[in-house]
């Protein structure tokens, strides 16, 4: 199994690294990365990881600024990892942490580092183990802040 790691320059933390040493603590896999400037290059680099360097899987990872041309950004690249899932029949895990999300610094990067490994374990119970996602239905995981945990009657 192959797992793609697409990432930005654009992002203030080193995500891709944070998902790389993650993925390698509990899998044994190979790994490709690309990185690119900015989110709304991800879609090109993930299908490329999937077509060209035949991954099995990938992670889109990226950090849009805190203004609201930033959220603009964001929803079309969401579009675009959509589009590129369809049509390549892959998953992509995409994994965004909006500056806005972070009281300071400090907070952006343990939210950025917290939601990265949550993600990168999703992505591969996903490709590799995908009952365990199906005994969590309903649990109401959150990845970086707490769990919501399953709604009361």
């Amino acid at each position: 199994m192959k797992v793609g790691i697409a990432d930005t320059t654009f992002a203030r933390v080193n995500m891709g690294s944070i998902a790389i040493d993650e993925i390698k603590k509990h899998a044994s896999v190979a790994i490709e990365r690309s990185t690119v400037p900015g989110i709304k290059d991800l879609p090109v680099a993930c299908k490329r990881l999937i077509e060209d360097k035949r991954c099995d899987i990938v992670m889109a990872l990226g950090m849009p600024g805190g203004k609201e041309k930033d959220r603009i950004c964001a929803h079309e690249a969401s579009q675009g990892l959509i589009s590129c899932q369809l049509m390549t029949n892959r998953h992509i895990i995409e994994v965004f942490v909006h500056e806005d999300e972070a009281g300071d610094d400090r907070e952006l990067a343990w939210l950025a580092e917290k939601r990265t490994r949550e993600h990168a374990v999703n992505a591969l119970l996903l490709a590799l183990r995908p009952e365990e996602l199906t005994r969590m239905a309903g649990t109401g995981q959150r990845q970086g802040f707490p769990d919501a945990g399953p709604a009361r009657k």
